[in-house]
C-alpha cells in the first residue's frame, strides 16, 4: 500500500487496480472502433500509447501515487512480467529469430555503444555550457544511469553501490531515467504504428520479419481453437507456476553467487530479480521444445500480452509529467545523452537499411531491457515480443560491466 505520507486521492491498491483495469478496458473498447470518430482517433494514436500515458496523467494530477503503490513492484514487475516472459517464449520461433540475421545484433550493439558514447558527449557538452550540472559527483550518478540504460534497475543499483553514489544524486538521476526513457518509449510506441510506411519509404528489407509473422500466423491458423476452461487454467498454471519456481530459485542463486563469485556484482548475478528474469526466459525457451508449445493454440501469448499491458500501465503510473521541468539542466544532459544514442542508431540503421523494428528493439533492448523491450516489440507485432525478451536479457547480463567501464571513463573526465 502507499506510504502514510501519500497525498494521492486513491491510496488503496485494490481501488487502484480496478481503476487501471477499467482504464485498459475502456481504451481497448474504444480502439475496437465502436464509432467512426474513435476509429479515426486510433488511426493516429496507438492504444498502447494511451495505456502508458493515461496512468501517467493519473499520477501527475495526484489521483494515484505511482511510486507508493505495490501494483508495479512487486505485482507487475515480479509476477506479471516473468509470467509474460514464460507465456511469450514458450511459443517462440527460435529459428525465425535466427533468420532475422546479424543486422539485429549489430543494431543492439550499436545501441550499447551509443549509450557509452552519449555519456561522454553529454558530459562534455554540459561542462561547456553549464559546468555546475556536471560538478561534484554527477559523474557517479551518470554511471548509475548508464547501468540502467544498458541493462536495467538491478544494474543501476549495482553501480550505485560500486561508485558510492550519494542518495540525492541517485534520486535525481532516477527521475532523469524515468522521464527520458519513458518519453523515448512513448515515441517508439507511436512510431510502431507507422512502421510499414516508414520501412517502405526508407527501402528497408523486412522480408525476414514478414516471413516470421507469416509462419506464426500459419501455425496459429492450423492449430487455433476456442480455449476451454481447462486450457486457460493450464496456461495460467504454467505461467504462474514457473514464476513461483523462478522466485524460489532466484534468491538462493543470487546469494550463492554474491558470496562465492568475485565478479557476480559486475554481471548482476547477485540480484534476485535478474535471476527471476533469466530463469523465466530460459524455462520458457525450454518449454518451446515440448508439447507445452501447443498452449499457444489456446491463446498463451494473448494472456502473456495481457499481462504486458498491465505492466506498461503500471510503468506509466510511475511517471510524473511535471517532473520534466523541475531540473532543466539535468534533464538537458539526459536529452543530449539519449540523442547521441538515437542518432548513432539512426545512422547505422540507414547505412544497413534495417527495418524500423531493428532500430526500436536495438534501442529498447538496452534502454528498456526485459521490462519494456518486449512491450515495444509486441507493438510492432505480438509474434515479435520474444525478440525483445531475448535482447533485454542480454542487456541485463552485460549492463553492469559496461556501465562500470563507462563510470571509470566519466570519473577520468571529471578529474575525480
Amino acid at each position: 500500500m502507499p506510504t502514510e505520507s501519500s497525498t494521492a486521492i486513491i491510496t488503496n491498491d485494490i481501488v487502484g487496480l480496478g481503476l487501471i483495469a477499467a482504464t485498459l478496458a475502456l481504451i481497448f473498447w474504444l480502439a475496437s472502433g465502436p464509432t467512426a470518430f474513435w476509429r479515426k482517433v486510433f488511426t493516429w494514436v496507438p492504444a498502447l500509447l494511451l495505456c502508458y500515458f493515461i496512468p501517467a496523467i493519473y499520477n501527475t494530477v495526484g489521483l494515484i501515487d505511482g511510486h507508493g503503490t505495490k501494483l508495479y513492484n512487486p505485482i507487475a514487475r515480479d509476477v506479471l512480467l516473468p509470467a509474460a516472459l514464460v507465456l511469450l517464449t514458450l511459443s517462440i520461433d527460435l529459428k525465425g529469430i535466427i533468420r532475422l540475421g546479424p543486422k539485429l545484433l549489430v543494431m543492439f550493439v550499436t545501441g550499447t555503444v551509443g549509450i557509452v558514447l552519449g555519456a561522454a558527449v553529454s558530459f562534455q557538452v554540459m561542462k561547456l555550457i553549464h559546468p555546475e550540472t556536471v560538478a561534484g559527483d554527477t559523474w557517479a550518478g551518470m554511471a548509475a544511469l548508464a547501468g540502467s540504460w544498458i541493462g536495467g534497475g538491478a544494474n543501476m543499483a549495482a553501480m550505485r553501490e560500486t561508485f558510492n553514489v550519494d542518495a540525492t544524486t541517485f534520486g535525481q538521476f532516477a527521475v532523469v531515467d524515468v522521464a527520458c526513457a519513458s518519453l523515448w518509449m512513448a515515441i517508439l510506441l507511436w512510431l510502431a504504428g507507422r512502421s510499414q510506411a516508414i520501412d517502405a519509404r526508407t527501402g528497408a528489407d523486412t522480408s525476414a520479419i514478414d516471413d516470421m509473422k507469416r509462419r506464426i500466423a500459419e501455425y496459429e491458423a492450423r492449430s487455433a481453437r476456442n480455449p476451454s476452461l481447462t486450457d486457460l487454467m493450464v496456461i495460467v498454471g504454467v505461467g504462474l507456476g514457473v514464476v513461483g519456481l523462478a522466485h524460489a530459485l532466484a534468491t538462493p542463486l543470487a546469494t550463492w553467487f554474491g558470496e562465492n563469485v568475485s565478479w557476480a556484482s559486475k554481471a548482476s548475478l547477485n540480484s534476485a530479480f535478474v535471476w527471476v528474469v533469466m530463469l523465466s526466459t530460459l524455462i520458457g525457451l525450454g518449454l518451446s521444445f515440448t508439447r507445452a508449445r501447443n498452449l499457444e493454440a489456446a491463446g498463451a501469448s494473448k494472456i502473456g500480452t495481457l499481462f504486458l499491458y498491465f505492466l506498461i500501465a503500471c510503468i506509466g503510473m510511475q511517471m510524473d509529467l511535471l517532473s520534466l521541468v523541475d531540473r532543466p539542466w539535468l534533464f538537458l544532459l539526459g536529452v543530449i545523452w539519449m540523442g547521441v544514442h538515437i542518432g548513432l542508431l539512426y545512422l547505422v540503421g540507414r547505412l544497413l537499411r534495417t527495418p524500423l523494428f531493428f532500430f526500436a528493439i536495438g534501442s529498447q533492448g538496452n534502454i528498456g531491457a526485459a521490462a519494456s523491450a518486449p512491450v515495444v516489440a509486441a507493438a510492432f507485432h505480438p509474434t515479435l515480443a520474444p525478440v525483445g525478451v531475448l535482447l533485454g536479457t542480454v542487456g541485463y547480463a552485460t549492463g553492469t560491466v559496461i556501465a562500470y567501464m563507462t563510470g571509470l571513463m566519466l570519473k577520468w573526465m571529471a578529474g575525480a
